[in-house]
């Protein structure tokens, strides 16, 4: 089967082309957009026009998304979905693979980067929330959302402007874009995916390059151990810290009122703390 990736559809192809659900009275449901992890369902949800129903977010809260595994309900959402949104690229491969039995359209936002990571960059963010906004919510329905990601990008460029370091350490090598953003560098204890660990050799040579730049801080997040995080902290005489990658939220930070544009706020603050900035 064929599979579409919708770049830019008017969206009123995108509903003419899509029947809702049969109701139990007969009339049609609103059809549903699915989002393949929590950053892309935070913003299809809030550009989504009205004649469309839920946005599902396929991995449950407090998953981390490169684990995501498919039920069978899942599967069959995919193939009913009015809209596929989701990162391409190997970032997902249970969902990939899926799609490839999906006769609807689809939308990879990964394009033509070469980082998965795209939502931790406030203004490649902004340009993908566009593309949501083409596919499901008309012009002008992101408006909102890329003035608060461009005022989420001007407090990142002052608050990293004038630092005492400028590399920082993480377990997850997320944060490459963002580094490159705003002059800095990111020192990374594993690869892409989180459960990436470095070998006995490998964990020796990243040692000598965290003490080497100078870090204070190493940086876990909330979804993976952070064992390896503690284990170089303390041959370095570092402290170890949260910078989240915001792949997915638990409930309990959910039901707290976090949500995508908080984390990245507080993610903020943990490097101004580590870099020593003014």
């Amino acid at each position: 089967m064929l599979r579409l990736v919708l770049i830019a559809v008017p969206f009123a192809v995108l509903v003419a082309a899509v029947t809702g659900c049969a109701t139990e009275d007969g009339t049609a449901s609103p059809p549903r957009l699915v989002a393949s992890f929590y950053p892309l369902a935070w913003a299809t949800e809030r550009v989504a026009s009205e004649s469309f129903g839920e946005v599902v977010d396929l991995t449950p809260p407090g998953v981390e998304p490169h684990d995501l595994e498919l039920s069978p309900s899942d599967v069959e959402t995919i193939r009913d979905a009015a809209l596929v949104v989701y990162i391409g690229g190997g970032f997902q491969p249970a969902l990939e693979n899926a799609l490839d039995s999906r006769d609807g359209r689809t939308l990879d936002l990964l394009q033509d980067e070469d980082d998965a990571h795209i939502w931790l960059d406030p203004v490649r963010f902004a340009k993908a929330v566009e593309r949501i906004a083409r596919a499901v919510g008309g012009a002008g329905s992101s408006s909102d959302e890329i003035r608060e990601l461009e005022q989420l990008e001007q407090e990142y460029r002052r608050g990293l402007a004038k630092c005492e370091r400028r590399t920082f350490v993480t377990t997850h090598a997320a944060f490459r874009r963002l580094a490159a953003r705003y002059g800095l560098t990111q020192l990374s204890l594993g690869g892409r995916s989180p459960e990436s660990e470095p070998g006995p050799r490998e964990l020796e040579e990243l040692v000598a390059k965290v003490r080497e730049s100078g870090a204070t801080t190493i940086f876990a997040e909330p979804l993976v151990s952070d064992r390896i995080a503690r284990t170089v902290a303390r041959e370095v005489g570092a402290d170890v810290a949260t910078l989240d990658p915001v792949e997915g939220l638990s409930e309990d930070r959910l039901a707290a009122g976090e949500d995508y544009l908080s984390v990245m706020r507080d993610n903020l603050a943990a490097l101004r703390k580590a870099l020593g900035c003014r």
